[in-house]
């Protein structure tokens, strides 16, 4: 056999010979030329072809997408002024007599009838819980089902999931200023904290579940003083007193996150970062007018300011971590902003912009179709939701 192999290729001419050799140089070289392209292709769309874009692939694969990547809409019920989030890529909306939860093709997998005034919704990404506000009622949602539900509470002022699915809740309580109080992700109670010192506005939880933040409302040499105190969660001592307790200014809060590291609050007058050892950086707005804004980035918070109330002219302030900002200027009229994983999503009256957090534009859709809200996923994917209808762009 091996006699056979040398005496072919031995008796093969020279020609034959040569050509082969061309051959495999020109395959070589071929391969070269596409992996050269291949790199040059990576580098150029980097900010496109990464996991997000492989994750939207997946998830979005059963849906009918135009060519500009919207897919059709789908009739939900309710109105514009109802509350709307996504939840673990679904669309929940909320209003004062049912929460409903719809896919990204229109299939309803929830439909709970409630009787709520004030509806807020609050999310961690998979979950969500929907409360009334000043009322007695509260909802966990995930999984595309109703997870937990609560009755008769005590007036509710906030109520907050971390990452792990753990609740607080504040509410008022007869004799105190404030009651916060924790579940745990089987939403047993796990403590409560009791505040007479000053109004508790706000709380959560943090990510990893060891530390509690507090924000409160009360006065300080005669002024109004929004306050930080932060607890850590020693569930068998029973007693709670704060490691931390730090001043955050003038402003009214409207917006609180909790990471593992960090309490971000967001208010009228600014955004301050505060780590749980009490270092706080801030950054102050309180020059300008905010109109619009989020905390929901993954390690960065936007604001839309402007120096008039109203009017088209406006700046996006990005601020991460650091307190560090960058900013875009905007001469057109904002319908709405939206935060999720490392993107940011601005609409206009005509116009979707989805930027990262570096304010790089990422991706662009024309033509919105009268959306008045988008809510923005965490793979960059983004749900436009009209006066009758939502729908799913996905770049």
């Amino acid at each position: 056999m091996d006699e056979n192999s040398q005496k072919t290729t031995k008796d093969q001419p020279p020609k034959a010979r040569k050509l082969s050799a061309f051959l495999v140089r020109v395959i070589a070289a071929l391969v070269v030329l596409a992996v050269g392209l291949c790199l040059v292709v990576l580098v150029a769309f980097r900010d496109r072809l990464n996991m997000d874009s492989i994750k939207r692939w997946f998830h979005y694969r059963s849906l009918t997408l135009s060519d500009n990547g919207q897919s059709e809409a789908f009739a939900y019920d309710g109105s514009v002024n109802d509350t709307f989030a996504a939840l673990d890529g679904d669309l929940l909306v909320c209003s004062g007599n049912a929460i409903s939860l719809y896919s990204g093709s229109g299939a309803r997998y929830i439909h709970q009838e409630v009787n709520l005034e004030n509806p807020v919704v609050s999310t961690n990404g998979s979950m969500a819980v929907v409360y009334d506000a000043g009322g007695s009622s509260l909802y966990v949602l995930g999984q595309r089902t109703l997870v937990w539900s609560a009755e008769g509470l005590e007036p509710i002022l906030s109520a907050r999931l971390n990452r792990n699915g753990q609740l607080t809740v504040v509410t008022q309580e007869g004799g105190y200023r404030g009651m916060v109080t924790v579940y745990d992700a089987s939403y047993r109670p796990l403590m409560s904290v009791n505040l007479t010192s000053a109004f508790v506005m706000d709380a959560a939880l943090s990510d990893d579940g060891r530390t509690l933040a507090t924000v409160t409302a009360g006065q300080a040499e005669g002024a109004f003083a929004t306050g930080l105190e932060l607890y850590a969660m020693d569930y068998a001592s029973g007693s709670y007193q704060p490691d931390v307790n730090c001043s955050l200014g003038g402003g009214v809060a409207l917006d609180v996150r909790h990471t593992a590291s960090a309490v971000w609050v967001l208010s009228d007058h600014g955004l301050t970062i505060t780590s749980h050892e009490g270092q706080t950086a801030r950054v102050d707005w309180s020059d300008r007018y905010l109109r619009r804004y989020t905390l929901s980035g993954d390690g960065f918070a936007a604001a839309l300011l402007g120096r008039y109330r109203a009017g088209s002219q406006a700046e996006l302030w990005v601020v991460d971590q650091q307190g560090e900002r960058r900013v875009l200027e905007l001469n057109e009229q904002v319908m709405g902003i939206s935060a999720a994983g490392r993107y940011l999503a601005v609409l206009t009256g005509d116009r979707l912009d989805i930027y990262t957090d570096k304010l790089e534009l990422y991706s662009t859709l024309k033509g919105t179709k009268g959306a008045r809200t988008v809510l923005l996923l965490p793979d960059g994917s983004a749900i436009l939701v009209s006066v009758d209808s939502a729908g799913f762009y996905v770049p």
